[in-house]
């Protein structure tokens, strides 16, 4: 979507609730699957996601277009909610009463639910390297998970990350750099306690 349409499209969200299922349809899964690999829980990753949706929804109208898409401010709102889970090592999500009471989130039937849970589940464990560095990552502190996630799992590049997070350039390359050094020096350390 072209920067001109997506604004136009986020003006009539602000002014129309029904328009923002088009914006949620076209972020969706990115946002969902860069949940999942911070939590590596796709239950928990849906819950988390359905709570990005709901916060940026009732707080579109906030949104200011300054010529970045809508995108990267979902992911501003999915890090805060991941981080928010890691902090607390809990999670409420909004009620399956409220999401079904706004018109753009449509309930999945269960099985085509467990069918997509099986997919992503089978996924994630086909890389046994992505989740040994998985949980390598959790145990970081927040600021090194964000930004690892971002640049490795989505690989968006060092100014997107700068606008998601609204860092600095050069902090956003030295988290990258001293995230990676702490992701070495926990591998080793995992590889002399597995010997």
């Amino acid at each position: 979507m072209q920067h001109a349409e997506e604004a136009k499209l986020i003006r009539k969200a602000q002014g129309d609730s029904k328009y923002f299922g088009e914006i949620y349809e076209k972020h969706f899964n990115r946002i969902f699957n860069y949940v999942f690999r911070r939590v590596a829980d796709f239950d928990l990753a849906r819950d988390i996601t359905s709570e990005v949706f709901m916060k940026a929804y009732l707080n579109l109208w906030q949104f200011r277009w300054k010529g970045i898409s809508i995108g990267a401010w979902f992911y501003r709102i999915a890090t805060n909610e991941v981080n928010l889970y890691f902090r607390k090592n809990k999670y409420k999500a909004t009620t399956v009463a409220d999401l079904g009471a706004n018109r753009f989130l449509e309930l999945v039937d269960p099985v085509s639910l467990e069918a997509e849970k099986a997919e992503a589940e089978r996924l994630l464990k086909e890389n046994e390297d992505f989740i040994r560095i998985q949980k390598i990552i959790v145990q970081m502190e927040p600021k090194y998970q964000e930004v690892l996630a971002l640049r490795y799992f989505e690989q968006k590049p060092v100014t997107e990350i700068c606008e998601i997070l609204s860092k600095k350039e050069g902090t956003v390359k030295s988290l990258i750099s001293r995230g990676l050094d702490k992701i070495r020096t926990l591998i080793k350390l995992s590889d002399k306690t597995a010997t």
